[in-house]
C-alpha cells in the first residue's frame, strides 16, 4: 500500500501558493464568520493535501478550526488503507479527520458520476451533522480547464462553458472552491515546501475515463493555445454571461411565479411569454426542476417544444411534471405516474419523500407506516369521508401526488390535509404536516463569478 509520501520528490517547477495569495482567494469568496469553521474534502492527492495545508494556516490566523473529511468509495482494494493513511497524516498535522464510506452496490455504468454524487452527499451529510456551513473542495485551474473541454465536446452552451462555480449552496452546506485560480503544479509545490507528501490515484491516469484522456493530451492542447489559463478565461467570460442570464431569470420568476405549499407552481403567462425566449425557457426549466426534481433536467429541444405549446395555450408532460393552463395561469404539478417512491417509516421518524417533502411521522402511531403517493383511489376514499366544503381546491395531479400514509391497503391520512383517525389520546394530531422543501430552489442565487488579474478564482 502506498504511503502518503508517495508524491514527494520530482522537480519543483512551480512556486508554492503563498499564504497571502490564498487569503486573497478566500476573501474573494466572502461570507465567513469571525472565527471560521471549515470542513475540507481530502482524498490524499496533492491537490487536496495542498488545500488542507493552506486552510490550516488560514483558519489558525483567524482563530477558527478545520475538519478533514475523506470519502472511501470502496472501488479499489487499497482505498480503505489509503484513507487510513490520510487520517494518520492529518493527525500529524493536528487536524481532526473523519472517514466516510460509500456503502452498497456500485453501478456498472456511469461509475464516476455516481461516485461524485455519493461523495458530495456524504460530505454534505457530515457537515450537517457537525454543524459546519463551509465545505472546501480542491478543484483547481486545470480541473476547470478539463471541465470546459468536456462540456465543449458535449455541445454545452453558456451554462456548461462557465465550468465550476467558486461558491455554491448545496442544501445546508456552502460549497467553496478557493483553488480555481491556481494550477495543479503550484499545489504540488505547496506540499513539497512544507515537506508533506500525497498519494497518486491510479484512476487519474486510467484511459477509461475522459478526464484521464484529456490529461494525457494536455501538452498537445497547450501547444495549440488551449492551456489552463486560456480555458479559465473562457470559463470566466461564460460565467459572467450565465450570471446575467440567471439574474434576469430570477427577476422574471419573482414577477410570474407562485409556489403552492402542496408542491406545485403557477406561472403568470403574460410576463413569461413576453420575456426574451432564453429567459422564459430558463424560468420554465427552473420551475420544472423545483416540482419534478433536478436529477434529470429536460433537454433543450423538449423544453423549446413545451414553451411553444404554451404560447398556443396547450401543455404537456416533461421532467416528471404535468404542465397545462388552469384558470388563466400555467400550472406545473408533479406527474402522478412519475411518483413511485414508497417509504416505510417508524413512529416519530423524519423522512424526505419524493425529494420534495420533509415529513415527520407522529409518535402516536403504534407501528411503522408506509409513505406513498395518494393516488386517485386514495383521494376518492378521503374525499368521501369529508364534508364538501372541507375539500381543498387542488388540481387533480396535485391531489394524486400528495404524500399520504398507509397501513397495508388502509389509508391513514394525508399529512398536508389531515388524518382520517382524528387525534391521539393526548389530543394531538397523529401526523405533523408535511413541508414542501424541494432539493432545487426556485430562487437560488445566480452563478457566482469571482475574478482577479489572473482570471477566474
Amino acid at each position: 500500500m502506498p504511503g502518503l509520501m508517495a508524491g514527494v520528490g520530482g522537480d519543483a517547477v512551480s512556486r508554492p501558493v503563498s499564504r497571502e495569495e490564498f487569503a486573497r482567494a478566500m476573501a474573494a469568496l466572502g461570507g465567513f464568520e469571525p472565527a471560521p469553521v471549515i470542513a475540507v474534502g481530502v482524498s490524499g492527492g496533492g491537490d487536496s493535501v495542498g488545500l488542507v495545508l493552506l486552510l490550516r494556516h488560514w483558519v489558525a490566523e483567524r482563530g477558527g478550526s478545520l475538519l478533514a473529511l475523506t470519502v472511501d468509495h470502496g472501488l479499489r482494494s487499497e482505498s480503505a488503507g489509503e484513507a487510513a493513511v490520510v487520517g494518520q497524516a492529518m493527525a500529524r498535522l493536528g487536524i481532526p479527520h473523519h472517514i466516510l464510506r460509500w456503502e452498497g452496490e456500485k453501478p456498472s455504468t456511469g461509475l464516476q458520476a455516481a461516485a461524485r454524487a455519493a461523495r458530495h452527499r456524504l460530505l454534505g451529510e457530515a457537515c450537517g451533522e457537525a454543524g459546519i456551513l463551509h465545505l472546501a473542495l480542491a478543484h483547481h485551474r486545470d480541473d476547470q480547464a478539463e471541465t470546459v473541454l468536456l462540456r465543449l465536446a458535449r455541445g454545452s452552451g453558456i451554462d456548461g462553458l462557465a465550468g465550476m462555480t467558486p461558491v455554491r449552496t448545496d442544501g445546508r452546506v456552502r460549497m467553496i472552491r478557493p483553488l480555481l485560480g491556481f494550477a495543479h503544479d503550484r499545489l504540488l509545490a505547496t506540499c513539497r515546501a512544507e515537506g508533506v507528501g500525497w498519494i497518486e490515484d491510479p484512476s487519474n491516469r486510467n484511459p477509461r475515463f475522459a478526464r484521464a484522456r484529456l490529461r494525457a493530451a494536455r501538452e498537445l492542447l497547450g501547444d495549440e493555445g488551449l492551456d489552463g489559463a486560456r480555458l479559465g478565461e473562457v470559463a470566466r467570460r461564460a460565467g459572467r454571461a450565465r450570471a446575467a442570464l440567471e439574474q434576469a431569470t430570477a427577476a422574471l420568476l419573482a414577477e410570474a411565479a407562485t409556489i403552492h405549499p402542496e408542491g406545485w407552481i403557477t406561472l403568470a403567462p403574460a410576463p413569461l411569454l413576453a420575456a426574451p425566449a432564453e429567459i422564459g425557457l430558463r424560468a420554465l426549466a427552473r420551475a420544472l426542476s423545483v416540482v419534478g426534481g433536478p436529477a434529470h433536467p429536460p433537454r433543450d429541444e423538449a423544453l423549446e417544444r413545451l414553451f411553444g405549446a404554451l404560447t398556443d395555450g396547450q401543455g404537456g408532460t416533461l421532467g416528471g411534471c404535468v404542465i397545462r393552463m388552469r384558470r388563466g395561469a400555467v400550472m406545473i404539478a408533479r406527474e402522478p405516474a412519475a411518483v413511485a417512491e414508497r417509504l416505510t417509516a417508524p413512529p416519530g421518524a423524519s423522512v424526505l419523500w419524493d425529494g420534495r417533502f420533509d415529513l415527520r411521522v407522529s409518535a402516536q402511531w403504534k407501528q411503522p407506516v408506509t409513505v406513498a403517493a395518494l393516488g386517485a383511489a386514495g383521494w376518492r376514499e378521503w374525499a368521501g369521508r369529508q364534508a364538501p366544503k372541507r375539500l381543498p381546491d387542488l388540481p387533480l395531479p396535485v391531489r394524486e401526488s400528495l404524500p399520504s400514509l398507509w397501513s397495508g391497503s388502509d389509508l391513514l391520512g394525508i399529512p398536508m390535509i389531515g388524518s382520517l383517525y382524528g387525534s391521539g389520546a393526548d389530543g394531538q394530531d397523529r401526523m405533523d404536516r408535511a413541508i414542501f422543501r424541494p432539493l432545487s430552489s426556485l430562487g437560488r442565487p445566480a452563478f457566482t463569478v469571482v475574478s482577479d488579474r489572473d482570471g477566474i478564482i
